[in-house]
């Protein structure tokens, strides 16, 4: 009699194969992405680099003054870097105690039927465009904030601020919502039988156990509002200086970039002092996101 081939051998090495298809794919890519972070770096360099052959490093970096047409120019970064932190900061200051509050209520205390309703409303405020936030805040809001505090504009820091923090709502709220759900019941039930108070379990059970993901969502939050440039463009007034209130006009890094490089001559100073803003930019996100990956690390090493 002659041997039959075993079906199962042959599942087994298709499976093999698969498997060892799928791997190499995603190895290339990772590898991928790696190459194109380069790219874009070398790009950014290749364009920035030129600048400090005729002007110094120094007075790009500490400069108080940007005046890219004046006579001589001046490309200083410190007020463009102080209009980008203001925004910035005041942005998580408001939308992180928010958007945690607000995912542990749909998590922990809202109804299933509240639940389901409300996280697909959430969820679909990331997909309005960013040039209908800065209408709104335009419109409605910058006005609002002018009569509020008596001011000349209401262009100011504290306007993009609220813009910013409500477009980085939907996306800390989500995310948060999805890492407290996640944490098994057990841990929650475990502490009610031992007698813990509803808050309690909340606040030293499941809050500390999706520390991990909350922490995510806070830092691709941050990452929305650190790269966000139509909403500051429209709505915090695009003065290049450093502020001393978050009721004052600032301009930022982003918005700089967005308004001037339509106008910049191609190969000036101007133009190459544009690409050294966006190298900054990229540094300053890549440091930002390389520290939210330690911090999850250490993160998930505690809950273990």
């Amino acid at each position: 009699m002659f041997p039959l081939n075993n079906p199962t051998q042959k599942g087994r090495r298709s499976e093999r194969w698969s498997e060892w298809a799928i791997e190499r794919i995603i190895l290339a890519s990772g590898l991928l992405t790696i190459v194109f972070i380069l790219l874009i770096f070398t790009f950014l360099l290749k364009d920035s680099l030129p600048l400090f052959k005729v002007y110094p490093l120094k007075a790009f970096l500490t400069g108080r003054d940007w005046y890219p047409i004046s006579d001589p120019a001046r490309f200083g970064l410190v007020p463009l870097l102080a209009g980008s932190l203001a925004v910035t900061l005041g942005s998580v200051i408001i939308a992180v105690p928010l958007g945690v509050a607000a995912a542990i209520y749909l998590a922990e205390v809202a109804r299933p039927s509240i639940r389901e309703s409300v996280k697909p409303v959430v969820e679909m405020l990331a997909a309005i465009p960013s040039v209908v936030f800065g209408f709104i805040g335009l419109l409605i809001l910058a006005p609002y904030i002018k009569s509020l505090f008596d001011l000349p504009t209401g262009l100011t820091a504290l306007t993009g601020s609220i813009m910013l923090a409500f477009m980085a709502l939907p996306t800390i709220i989500s995310i948060s919502e999805d890492a407290i759900s996640a944490v098994p019941r057990e841990y929650r039930e475990a502490s009610l039988a031992l007698g813990a108070t509803q808050w309690q379990t909340i606040s030293r059970v499941m809050v500390p156990a999706a520390l991990s993901g909350i922490t995510a969502a806070v830092m691709l939050g941050i990452g929305r509002v650190i790269g966000e440039t139509m909403t500051v463009l429209m709505v915090t007034g695009n003065a290049a200086l450093i502020p001393h209130s978050i009721t004052q006009p600032v301009r930022t890094m982003t918005a700089t970039i967005a308004a001037e490089m339509g106008e910049a001559v191609q190969y000036s100073e101007h133009y190459f002092a544009l690409f050294s803003i966006g190298a900054v930019l990229f540094v300053i996100t890549f440091a930002i996101n390389f520290t939210a990956d330690i911090v999850l690390h250490r993160f998930r090493r505690v809950g273990r």
